[in-house]
This record gives C-alpha cells, sequence and structure tokens, in this order.
C-alpha cells in the first residue's frame, strides 16, 4: 500500500506529538485519608491528567481493600497522580496537597480513623525529596501547626486498588457526596487553611 506524502507527514506529526506528550508525564504519590476523596481533590487541578486509588508503604504483597481497611497490612490508601510536568511541578503538586489534607492528626484524617488513613508524601527521587522536605520544613516555619503528622518517605510499591475505587466520586456521586460532608473533610479543611 502506497502512502501518499500528506499522509506520512501528518503520521511524523502525530508520533512527535506523542512523544513530546509521554515526555512530559511524570507520577507522584500521596496519602490524606480516604481515596476517593483525594483522587477528587487531584483531578480537579489543571496539570493532573489522572489520580489513581490504590495502596502504598505497606508489607504486604498485592493487599486487597478488606485487607488494608482492617489495618494490618501497614498500608495507607494513596493517590498515584500522573501529571503533565510541563503545565504543573512537583512543588504544586506538594503545596496543592497540603491544602487539602489534615496535617496535625497522626494515623487519621477527618472521620476516618487508623493508620490505614494515615497522611503521607512519597518521594520517588532525590530531587522529589529535597521539594518535600523544603516544603515541609517552611510550612513548620510559618507557625501555622505546631506539629506536622504527615508521614515523608521514599516510594515503595504502588498497588492499584480494586476497579470498583477508581473514580468512584464519578460512578457513584450520591454516596460520594454524603460520605465527604458526613466526614467533615471539607469543613476542617477550611478551617485549617483559610
Amino acid at each position: 500500500m502506497n502512502k501518499t506524502l500528506p499522509s506520512l507527514i501528518a503520521t511524523a506529526w502525530l508520533a512527535t506529538l506523542a512523544g513530546a506528550a509521554q515526555a512530559a508525564t511524570a507520577t507522584a504519590i500521596f496519602a490524606g485519608g480516604c481515596f476517593w476523596c483525594v483522587e477528587k481533590d487531584f483531578e480537579k487541578l489543571p496539570g493532573v491528567i489522572e489520580a489513581e486509588s490504590g495502596y502504598t508503604a505497606g508489607k504486604t504483597t498485592n493487599p486487597t481493600y478488606e485487607q488494608v481497611s482492617n489495618g494490618h497490612t501497614g498500608h495507607t490508601e494513596a493517590v498515584r497522580v500522573i501529571y503533565d510536568s510541563t503545565k504543573v511541578s512537583y512543588a504544586e503538586l506538594v503545596e496543592y496537597f497540603w491544602r487539602h489534607i489534615d496535617p496535625t492528626v497522626k494515623n487519621r484524617q477527618f472521620c476516618d480513623i487508623g493508620s490505614q488513613y494515615r497522611s503521607g508524601i512519597y518521594w520517588q527521587n532525590e530531587e522529589e525529596r529535597k521539594v518535600v522536605e523544603a516544603s515541609h520544613g517552611a510550612l513548620l516555619k510559618s507557625g501555622r501547626f505546631k506539629e506536622i503528622h504527615t508521614e515523608l518517605a521514599p516510594a515503595s510499591t504502588f498497588y492499584l486498588a480494586e476497579d470498583y475505587h477508581q473514580d468512584y466520586y464519578k460512578k457513584n456521586p450520591v454516596r460520594y457526596n454524603y460520605y465527604r460532608l458526613s466526614c467533615g473533610r471539607d469543613a476542617r479543611v477550611k478551617q485549617l487553611w483559610e
């Protein structure tokens, strides 16, 4: 089959665009209590392509929701944020994250209690570690909080949560909105950050 010159140019142009888009894609891992809520919060941020719910910072291989929710695997509910680094930086993601959690509590977030709901920022390289530690230091120095209990640690294996947890806020808006309101997440965030 003979391809015309315009067809070849269009194919090369699309391949170049795809390569450029792929080169700008990066990931970041955060835990802020209920992963449904953290997923929704990040998916509102310009430059974020997608947030995936999952589990990290634990000791069990391929944990299930039931295992993690009982608090014995060491995991925390987390999200893997896939973002376009030409539109939003890792530092901006970290600053955005702080303002959507309660860093003043240990082993809980809002109405969810237990180590599986602890907040955390999990860096994937030395550059990210420096950003996280600088941001944490600046927040402490600001005097806004006496203590910050958010876990800061190197990333470990991130396990995707079951399909029914992915985009839960879109698939089950009534249940999700009731949960979020009754948990007091937005009210507490407003109290802490405004």
